[in-house]
């Protein structure tokens, strides 16, 4: 008997494939933007080491958020147009839909981030971490993508139609270039410069800039987890329970 999660997975990959927008916006948008803040801006900041070396961190979790828009709409999507009925009909466990469309988001993601190692290679990327430091940034992409997934495909349940599942997501589209993800926290205007030190994105990317360039500090290591760990369960809780409720 077939996965119940894999062929949700095969579908969702379907649907993808059909959607050459939701594919620019997962692979090809993450690389404009790292093209733009540093081949054409990137002398324009004053960071200390080579932009690109300062950027590849935050490029890497703006390439798992762009991809979210799409999550939240083709989850919602679901729900409003009757599909999960026809599932129930089938004896399709419940848990396989949440499930599929979150790896589905994973690789897409992951296709992403390789997009964006390859250009920042490319555009100069000279990290100095080892073979247990890039395990660590592998570890720490992948359960971001992940805790962000469950967190999107929470939000498209909760919203009411496919339209507004999508600007749901906006939040967490725009919330990297508030961190430290372009320039250092500290070169900020008073109020912007609290907001992006204590949100959470910022001790994400702190790791993994970190981690790339062999100086990764357990205090934001300690901080990422957290983050990452406290929005996983937050979003796999708020998901489950609302398909439960809604389906």
């Amino acid at each position: 008997m077939k996965n119940p999660s894999m062929v949700m997975l095969r579908r969702n990959f379907k649907h993808i494939a059909r959607n050459p927008t939701s594919v620019f916006n997962a692979v090809l948008m993450p690389v404009v933007v790292m093209l733009m803040f540093v081949y054409m801006l990137g002398d324009a900041f004053s960071v200390g080491v080579p932009y690109v070396d300062y950027a590849t961190p935050g490029m890497l979790l703006l390439a798992v958020c762009y991809g979210l828009g799409s999550v939240a709409t083709s989850v919602n999507s679901d729900m409003t147009k009757g599909i999960i009925n026809r599932f129930k009909v089938m004896d399709v466990p419940r848990g396989a839909v949440l499930t599929g469309h979150v790896i589905a988001s994973l690789m897409t993601n992951l296709i992403a981030i390789a997009a964006i190692i390859g250009v920042a290679f490319a555009l100069g990327f000279n990290p100095s971490a080892n073979f247990a430091e890039w395990l660590g940034v592998i570890g720490i992409v992948v359960l971001l993508a992940l805790a962000c997934g469950w967190l999107t495909v929470a939000l498209g349940l909760f919203a009411k139609t496919p339209e507004t599942a999508g600007l749901a997501s906006v939040p967490l589209i725009m919330l990297p270039f508030f961190s430290s993800a372009i320039v250092p926290a500290d070169k900020m205007g008073p109020g912007v410069k609290q907001f992006a030190e204590y949100q959470p994105f910022t001790p994400i990317i702190e790791s993994l800039r970190g981690l790339l360039n062999g100086s990764a500090a357990s205090s934001d290591l300690i901080a990422a987890l957290a983050w990452l760990v406290g929005i996983a369960v937050v979003g796999y809780v708020w998901a489950t329970s609302t398909f439960k409720k809604r389906a």
